[in-house]
């Protein structure tokens, strides 16, 4: 390379040095994804133990399913009043945490009317609460078809439970996204609901795990027809012994769980990689302190090593 003079040289190596700190600052947005986990994991923790956890171990969010075994997180005290909210959110900002979604209980099979009331009045409470702590989603369930009604009839009240919140949602800057969960699980029923949906305020979380146990579809399939509804994702990992499904560490199931993870880093998904680790409902799985660690440890090492 040949310079005129030192002018011209500084302003060269001003400029390739500009060059190399913006690359590597690229290239390190790129492997290192958003984190976080669900608090399905550790139903015992307080709020406090939870986020110090999540910034000691480097995790970018939260997903909130529940404090101490308390679902309905409205009637929680960390989000009980508009001063608990506030403390609630200076404590998430001074960790440098993010809440990444609200995970309600809500169905939006339910034929029943005052079921379903029930189930949608608690999505929309999910939805008033995410707006005030500036979380970008809340979780619902399809959920599920049962046998004494008409399967087209079920999928219809699942797309209408989903119009009415989407529109709901409008204006909050926030997003009802279904969860592929219990019998709504093959591509061809959720693309039929999601399209049928057709709102912006209207996604999907795409637990590879829930569809790929039941289904075997590969991820491949499923990312392809889905990929443009996916803005939140539920990761872990199972074997089969004995007939019985056992979730494990990440990493060491059967499951195709990192050709998942690949395909969405590959083509940009920017939302979160978030770890379920259903301790709540199998307590006889490892500890929270133990997997969840496990977990940030392994999908970083993956990351690094595969991108």
């Amino acid at each position: 390379m040949k310079y005129t003079n030192r002018k011209d040289f500084l302003q060269t190596s001003g400029l390739l040095l500009a060059m190399a700190i913006t690359g590597s600052s690229f290239d390190l947005k790129k492997k290192m994804p958003l984190l976080s986990f669900s608090t399905l994991g550790c139903p015992d923790w307080t709020f406090e133990q939870i986020i110090d956890f999540a910034a000691s171990n480097h995790f970018n969010g939260i997903e909130i399913r529940g404090i101490q075994r308390e679902l309905d997180l409205t009637k929680c005290r960390e989000f009980s009043t508009p001063e608990n909210i506030l403390a609630t959110s200076k404590l998430m900002k001074e960790k440098g945490l993010y809440f990444s979604d609200l995970g309600s209980s809500a169905a939006m099979h339910h034929q029943d009317t005052k079921e379903r009331k029930k189930n949608l009045d608690e999505a929309k409470r999910f939805i008033d609460l995410a707006q005030k702590i500036d979380c970008p989603n809340i979780r619902v369930f399809p959920n599920n078809l049962p046998k004494d009604v008409e399967r087209n009839a079920t999928i219809d009240l699942i797309i209408q439970g989903l119009s009415e919140l989407g529109e709901y949602a409008k204006g909050r800057n926030v997003k009802v996204l279904l969860e592929s969960h219990g019998e709504l699980v093959y591509v061809a029923d959720l693309q039929k609901i999601m399209q049928a949906a057709n709102s912006p305020n209207v996604g999907m979380v795409w637990d590879i795990v829930n569809m790929w146990s039941v289904t075997k579809e590969p991820p491949a399939t499923v990312y392809s027809s889905l990929k443009k509804y996916i803005y939140h994702t539920h990761i872990k990992d199972l074997k089969v012994i004995n007939g019985k499904e056992q979730y494990t560490f990440l990493g060491e199931g059967e499951t195709p769980i990192f050709e998942a993870i690949d395909l969405l880093h590959n083509s940009g998904y920017n939302g979160y990689y978030s770890f379920e680790w259903e301790k709540l409902w199998h307590p006889e799985i490892e500890a929270p302190e133990k997997a969840i660690a496990h977990y940030a440890k392994v999908i970083r090492e993956h990351f690094r090593d595969n991108n």
